[in-house]
């Protein structure tokens, strides 16, 4: 199984506002960088959505390390989906999940491959981090 680097970043100008996401995929020497934009939207489905595009884009099944400084991504994924799913995506607060839609998306993606998560802090050390920031403020200035 070949291995795979993903790192993704989403912004947002506003919340909601104009929105951007990106990701870096990284396998061997081979580098991809992949951006969009959404007119009005969150931050949050963003930051899933970079994701879930990386993912999307890996054509077969890999192992997957995904290195992202969102901690919803990265705790909604390995902790509360679960949960989420058994309870009918009901949160523990008795509430609808935000961003069902994208949460099934990222599960199905997910469910492709074998992925280990990292978080990373972001506007830190990490390069390929920086530059997923960087491409996803673009695309959400070029939306605004």
């Amino acid at each position: 199984m070949k291995a795979v680097t993903l790192i993704t970043d989403g912004s947002c100008i506003g919340n909601p506002g104009p929105g951007g996401w990106a990701c870096i995929l990284r396998h061997n020497q081979h580098r991809k960088e992949l951006y969009g934009s959404e007119p009005r939207t969150t931050n949050n489905r963003m930051e899933l959505t970079a994701v879930i595009r990386g993912l999307r884009a890996v054509k077969e099944p890999c192992e997957v390390t995904v290195i992202t400084d969102s901690q919803y991504v990265k705790n909604g994924i390995t902790n509360w989906i679960s949960g989420w799913k058994r309870k009918g995506w009901i949160t523990s607060a008795k509430t609808p999940v935000l961003n069902k839609e994208l949460w099934m998306e990222l599960d199905a993606q997910v469910a492709r491959h074998r992925v280990r998560w990292e978080w990373v802090k972001g506007h830190a050390d990490h390069d390929d981090n920086n530059r997923c920031d960087e491409l996803a403020a673009q695309a959400a200035r070029n939306q605004s």
